[in-house]
């Protein structure tokens, strides 16, 4: 199939719109440039048949607060480039080993840092050399001897979808600007409030917003210019229990602007219910493997789903031979109860008030984020997708992501897990209770908070998860009150656990936060209900102590070292 011919035609109506448009000025310096080197390439004997440029040029400020004093403040600006070269064409190219492998076409892309003002000669110099050294390596793989692999032979499926060239300038947005004096202040006063107890060993604050102008062109014809911002607000508590065992507590706010993050009155109750949960946590009881019914709060719920499902429906792992494939080939098959359904859709910036951080316009690939019904009534329906192919008719749906600076691969956006019966949280109890008195159990476990977890899918490990709850409760059947337990962390493997959900709770919490995987780290959210899971299993956490100081803190009366 010959492709080639496509390139050069669309890029000349790419500049002369973009000039034409009058669009911005650094978007048109990497046009240009990107045109330039097609052109010359065109000299050679094999040259790329794709070439791209991504920029994230990004503002960031942070300010953090520990114990009612500042003690970090930063501002920064950068324009971090990475350029994509492949050489073949769109059914084999200089990716197809390692799309067969463990990189999933990683090794291909360079990293380069970008000159911050418009000089057009020097952001072209650096283009021009990155773009030199990439096309070498590109060439270099597409040529050697890998590709008489039996492995690779064996894989039919082409190393790139063809995708429709987008077009997209977002209009100028108002900054995601910091206040540094109001916010210095409002971060002293909620963490001058962990002072009140010696044993409170880490008390901290910290916002972060980042202004991220991002730019995508490409030989295909893509031009894009997008902007996201985000403020992050988390706030810490660490407390040393009677044994010594570090016990920490998190409150993580986001919004799009600072102006979306809560009131200070409402931080400041909420600081002062996170000390309260400390005190609790420091007498709390530790806690012994357990293995039976449980409940997950819609947080804990959220993280869950994206660590133990998410990963798993993303398209590009059914490539891998190295990855678990927990779901490979079971489109049509059912995955999860027949009750749920879980949906992704990066162009949701809001659901209901509350605003989620996996949204965007267009993926790090120039594919317009859409919405994937990943599975309806309990069954898979289809993946996440890059352009990485997992069908020999494959197309991405928007999901190419990746951090600044780093190479794509499929990754996940805002996911909403629903179920089409719900339960009210005292029902969810009166289910956990039954089936612990059907197990024998005297009490069941309710988890409050997470703060995280992971999960590994490679064959060489266990196919396994492990979340990391903060705040767990164990459930009596005798009707005792809840107990406050500590050192718990939640493990098992995935089609295990997926096969002991039940039922699902009548209220959500949304997760904000950061994915971490082969791409780096991303924005993300999920929109979930509480579940009851008939059965799980948890073990003992790893226990980081911390001992007694010798000193008291100043300012502090020794009296409330008994707190």
């Amino acid at each position: 199939m010959n492709i080639f011919k496509l390139w050069f035609s669309t890029l000349i109506f790419t500049l002369l719109s973009v000039i034409s448009n009058g669009q911005d000025n650094f978007l048109t310096i990497l046009i240009d440039e990107l045109n330039r080197e097609m052109t010359e390439f065109k000299k050679s004997d094999n040259p790329p048949y794709y070439l791209a440029y991504r920029v994230n040029d990004q503002f960031s400020s942070t300010i953090s607060s520990s114990f009612g004093t500042i003690i970090s403040l930063d501002t920064t600006r950068r324009r971090m480039l990475n350029t994509v070269v492949r050489v073949g064409d769109y059914s084999k190219d200089n990716t197809h080993a390692l799309n067969n492998g463990n990189f999933m076409g990683r090794g291909f892309n360079s990293f380069a840092s970008l000159p911050l003002d418009d000089n057009k000669n020097a952001i072209a110099q650096e283009l021009w050399r990155n773009t030199d050294r990439t096309y070498k390596m590109a060439l270099d793989a597409f040529n050697s001897s890998r590709f008489s692999d039996e492995n690779s032979k064996n894989d039919t499926l082409p190393d790139f979808t063809i995708e429709n060239a987008e077009t997209y300038f977002q209009e100028e947005q108002s900054e995601c600007k910091l206040e540094i004096d109001i916010w210095n202040d409002r971060l002293n006063l909620l963490t001058e409030k962990f002072n009140s107890n010696l044993n409170i060993i880490n008390g901290d604050a910290t916002i972060r917003t980042i202004v991220d102008h991002k730019y995508f062109v490409s030989s295909e014809g893509a031009k894009i210019k997008q902007t996201n911002t985000f403020s992050y607000l988390h706030i810490n508590g660490i407390i040393r229990a009677t044994d010594g065992m570090i016990c920490p507590l998190v409150l993580s706010y986001f919004g799009f602007t600072p102006d979306e993050l809560p009131s200070m009155e409402k931080l400041l109750s909420d600081v002062d219910g996170l000390i309260e949960r400390l005190k609790k946590l420091r007498n709390a009881p530790l806690a012994e493997p357990y293995e039976g019914p449980a409940i997950l709060s819609p947080k804990a719920s959220g993280v869950f789903f994206h660590e133990i499902f998410g990963h798993r429906v993303e398209g590009h792992r059914t490539r891998q031979k190295t990855d678990s494939q927990t779901f490979n080939e079971k489109v049509g098959e059912r995955v999860l109860p027949k009750a749920f359904n879980v949906t992704f859709d990066p162009t949701m910036d809001k659901f209901e008030d509350y605003s989620l951080s996996g949204y965007y316009m267009f993926d790090d690939e120039g594919i317009k984020g859409q919405k994937v019904e990943v599975v309806s009534n309990g069954v898979l329906n289809e993946y996440l997708q890059s352009r990485c192919p997992i069908t020999t008719n494959s197309r991405s749906n928007g999901h190419g992501r990746a951090q600044a600076g780093m190479s794509t691969v499929t990754r996940q956006s805002n996911m909403l897990v629903q179920a089409d019966k719900n339960y009210s949280m005292d029902k969810l109890r009166k289910q956990l209770i039954k089936a612990c008195k059907k197990q024998n159990k005297p009490y069941g476990y309710l988890f409050e908070e997470v703060s995280g977890g992971f999960t590994t899918v490679s064959r060489f490990m266990p196919n396994a998860f492990n979340v990391n709850p903060l705040e767990v409760y164990r459930v009596f059947t005798d009707g005792r009150p809840d107990e406050l337990v500590r050192g718990v962390s939640l493990i098992g493997t995935p089609l295990a656990m997926f096969a002991e959900i039940k039922s699902a709770g009548d209220q959500f919490d949304i997760f904000n936060g950061f994915c971490g995987a082969e791409s780096g780290a991303v924005p993300v959210s999920t929109v979930a209900p509480a579940l009851f899971v008939n059965q799980i299993e948890t073990q003992k956490k790893m226990n980081i102590e911390s001992s007694e100081t010798i000193l008291n803190r100043p300012g502090i009366k020794q009296s409330s070292k008994t707190n």
